[in-house]
């Protein structure tokens, strides 16, 4: 299984919306066939593995990352491919929520085959942002922001390029990529006119372009921002009284949603990502932002990145929270990972107590 997982892994920047998935066929304690699904539209890693395996499958055990699909979507179901191989037993690490019909696993057994659960974290973790989806009807959304020793983000005249190093810059491209969008709100297009799109040398990550949202909602972005160049798709979220002016080139979208307090409803629009298919979403966004997403409990991962400089108590400050009375308000987070990139400090964090679709391995019989 953990061979599988790392087959799964492979397609990190390029099986969006559909999970990662790892596979690896076995008898006799001998690997015959590796597969992991690379693209969506192309065969599965069941398949991929199978096909490696050949004749020599019938009869042996099938280690899978996710629950075969039992279904017919762009590609035909992956059990009906295990059946007819021969395979007779299956070992699956997490269990697949969207099969709401023809469930793989009751097939397989109905075919005679043995099919046992191996729960995995690793599984889990891999398709956070795909049981995120299908699990809370929600992306799972990573605020990424980069800020000095003494927790600014930029002078207090705005400037901020660059706080961080330009190998922390360069690791920001990489979780960019295994996003399916980077949303950002009207005032960072106004200060910083970001372009939100992949930038690496990568091979496989040549043709990744994840959906760029802008959370605009009385329509004063810029309509010269970068976000219009058609470089990738563009999603514009607005609110109610406004409409949108002018014919939009081809690659730009507009979508209405309510308001909550005066400001967008920021689970509404979350929900609207889900309905696009996006199982992570990066957020890249200023201090108002990325503060009313915490607020409103929306904010999955940090993902921090420290340099080693202090800019004053008159920079800008890392969020727009409002300010706490006692230490019991704080919010607590978990470090789950820290490492130095270039001459910075990455911290990657989540919430703690919050809900999280990997704050526990599910307890799914299967």
């Amino acid at each position: 299984m953990a061979l599988a997982l790392a087959l799964a892994d492979r397609g990190a920047y390029t099986t969006a919306p559909n999970p990662r998935v790892g596979c690896v066929i076995v008898k006799h304690d001998e690997v015959l066939g590796q597969g992991w699904h690379a693209r969506a539209g192309q065969a599965h890693a069941e398949v991929n593995a199978l096909r490696e395996a050949g004749d020599q499958a019938r009869g042996a055990t099938a280690y899978v990352t996710l629950e075969p699909c039992g279904g017919h979507g762009r590609t035909p179901p992956c059990v009906d491919a295990l059946i007819h191989a021969g395979i007779a037993r299956v070992v699956v690490a997490s269990v697949d929520r969207s099969q709401h019909e023809n469930h793989g696993v009751e097939r397989l057994r109905a075919a005679g085959v043995v099919v046992e659960h191996l729960p995995c974290p690793e599984a889990r973790e891999l398709n956070q942002g795909f049981f995120s989806r299908i699990e809370r009807q929600r992306p799972w959304v990573r605020i990424k922001l980069a800020m000095s020793l003494d927790g600014r983000t930029a002078l207090a005249t705005g400037e901020s390029k660059w706080i961080t190093s330009a190998q922390s810059r360069e690791d920001v491209q990489t979780w960019r990529a295994r996003s399916c969008a980077v949303l950002t709100g009207s005032g960072t297009l106004h200060a910083d006119n970001p372009r939100l799109t992949v930038r690496l040398a990568d091979p496989q990550t040549a043709f990744v372009a994840p959906l760029r949202v802008v959370l605009d909602q009385d329509l004063k972005g810029p309509t010269d921002a970068h976000v219009w160049d058609g470089e990738a798709p563009t999603l514009i979220f607005h609110g109610p009284a406004v409409t949108p002016q002018g014919v939009p080139p081809d690659s730009v979208r507009f979508r209405q949603v309510g308001l909550s307090d005066g400001r967008l409803d920021l689970h509404q629009v979350m929900a609207c990502l889900a309905e696009e298919g996006c199982n992570e979403v990066q957020v890249e966004a200023g201090a108002v932002l990325c503060g009313a997403l915490a607020a409103a409990g929306l904010v999955d991962e940090w993902l921090i990145y420290i340099a080693p400089l202090l800019l004053g108590s008159d920079a800008r400050p890392l969020l727009g929270i409002n300010g706490l009375t006692s230490l019991a308000e704080a919010r607590q987070l978990s470090i789950v990972e820290q490492c130095l990139v270039g001459g910075d400090l990455r911290l990657r964090l989540k919430p703690l107590g919050g809900e999280s679709a990997l704050s526990a391995v599910v307890a799914e019989a299967i």
